[in-house]
């Protein structure tokens, strides 16, 4: 989807409805803000506002995705389009989110084994097992940080009270509560604290 293409046909078709951007936010229950964010190609709608969406505007789902109205005959090539771009951008980051989370628990899996062997169960000396159990701690705390590098040089998050995107610091990162798909940060462009949501760098 191209943001500055869509952005600018909210704008015209919100405009040949007669409403203003704060009527249909408040027809969404959104804030103006993000209305305003959509309008300026600076974010797209979420999955789940669009149907709501396109009703508003009275328009479909698929010419919503498209950016533009569209003639009969091209429904069909647009709406495989829009899916297949739709599901590319979605399998991605849901790929890279399910990989990191892996790589994490099987490493705190196996280092917990070596703890639980070294701890009761192997017949080595003393000085060797508490080796291999600092061994199994560090091995946790390193891909631990490794994966919040990570996580914090791959995932840009959009403020939800500006709508506007930021990179965190790496500490703002590790120490922020967060989901699967959100992160809890202070906005260094609006100053408020919220809960952001994630997008995976392209």
């Amino acid at each position: 989807m191209d943001q500055m293409k869509t952005g600018q046909f909210i704008k015209e078709m919100r405009r040949i409805r007669g409403l203003t951007q704060r009527q249909l936010a408040e027809e969404l229950n959104i804030s103006e803000k993000t209305v305003s964010k959509w309008e300026t190609g600076n974010g797209l709608p979420d999955a789940g506002l669009m149907l709501p969406l396109s009703g508003a505007l009275g328009i479909t789902v698929n010419e919503l995705l498209s950016g533009q109205r569209l003639e009969d005959g091209q429904y069909r090539e647009r709406a495989e389009e829009n899916l297949s771009a739709f599901l590319q951008d979605k399998v991605s980051g849901t790929t890279k989110s399910v990989a990191a989370i892996i790589s994490f628990i099987l490493t705190i899996l196996s280092s917990l084994a070596l703890i639980v062997l070294c701890a009761g169960y192997a017949d080595v000396d003393i000085r060797l097992r508490i080796t291999l159990i600092c061994a199994a701690f560090l091995n946790i705390a390193a891909i631990t940080v490794l994966l919040c590098i990570m996580g914090a040089s791959s995932e840009i998050f959009e403020c939800p009270e500006c709508g506007k995107k930021f990179a965190p610091t790496l500490f703002a990162y590790i120490i922020g509560a967060h989901t699967l798909t959100k992160r809890r940060f202070k906005c260094p462009h609006c100053g408020k604290k919220s809960w952001c949501r994630s997008f995976w760098r392209k």
